[in-house]
């Protein structure tokens, strides 16, 4: 009986010595796991870092090993801001340039103007691009988007009926006063265009009466500068320009907004 119980006692030390050595068999080869991985791991950083220095296709390497093992975040996606129209009706050419400049901040956080002359009508923003208020105009004589060369220095009596044109473009506007003693808002000083409250000195141009019609065929009358109902100057050009400066986008009607307005900002329109 001692016998059996001895030999029972050396198969369970036996038993338990196995168990023993396959546990630390388990843990050794992990660790050497652990340490291949470690040391892959090193040896990459080590290669990207000393390869990162080096010029030619080993750097490159280096560089998309390196990119490889980044967690690049997402870029926010964009959302356009957009002008307030306030539910007035307004051209496209005119909504995509209002949304432009809002958007890409060309205004430089100044009140705003839009001069849509294919439509004859103007529409004057807050510099956040809310609208402040809108009126019908009136334009030069002739179609065209550019001054004719020197025509500011001209008189009136020697400029030609196919000269009188309203330029397109960007312009800093301010307020000022004519010879006069009149307000007005200079647009191109050197072309010598204003906004102004509409003139009613010479009967027979029926000035008030083109404004006051529905349809843009009649509003071609001026020399180029750009007349507004006297209200409309009072209530919203002079309060919006009184004391500081402010961006005009008179738009063109022969060439693209693109081609006038493209070199005026990096951001393209859309």
């Amino acid at each position: 009986m001692f016998k059996a119980f001895t030999t029972a006692r050396r198969v369970r030390r036996s038993d338990q010595a196995r168990a023993l050595a396959v546990t630390v068999a388990g843990t050794v080869a992990n660790a050497l796991c652990i340490g291949v991985l470690s040391s892959s791991f090193a040896f990459h950083q080590a290669f990207a870092a000393d390869a990162a220095q080096a010029p030619g296709p080993r750097a490159e390497i280096a560089h998309a090993v390196i990119a490889s093992t980044l967690v690049r975040p997402r870029s926010a996606p964009h959302h356009p801001k957009r002008a307030d129209f306030k539910l007035e009706h307004a051209s496209p050419e005119a909504i995509q340039v209002a949304d432009w400049v809002v958007d890409s901040g060309n205004n430089r956080n100044l009140s705003f103007m839009i001069v849509d002359k294919k439509e004859a009508r103007v529409f004057v923003f807050h510099a956040d691009g809310s609208l402040r208020g809108t009126a019908p105009a009136l334009l030069g004589l002739a179609r065209g988007d550019d001054s004719v060369p020197g025509i500011g220095d001209r008189k009136l009596s020697t400029i030609r009926p196919e000269e009188r044109t309203t330029p397109a473009g960007r312009f800093v506007a301010a307020l000022d006063r004519n010879i006069h003693g009149k307000d007005l808002l200079w647009i191109d000083y050197a072309a010598a265009i204003s906004l102004h409250r509409v003139i009613t000195s010479n009967p027979k141009e029926r000035r008030a009466e083109r404004l006051a019609t529905p349809t843009v065929l009649d509003n071609r009358i001026s020399y180029g500068c750009i007349n507004v109902p006297a209200k409309f100057f009072d209530k919203v050009v002079i309060p919006t320009f009184r004391n500081t400066k402010g961006i005009v986008y008179v738009l063109p009607e022969i060439r693209s907004n693109h081609e006038v307005f493209k070199s005026y900002d990096g951001r393209p329109m859309t």
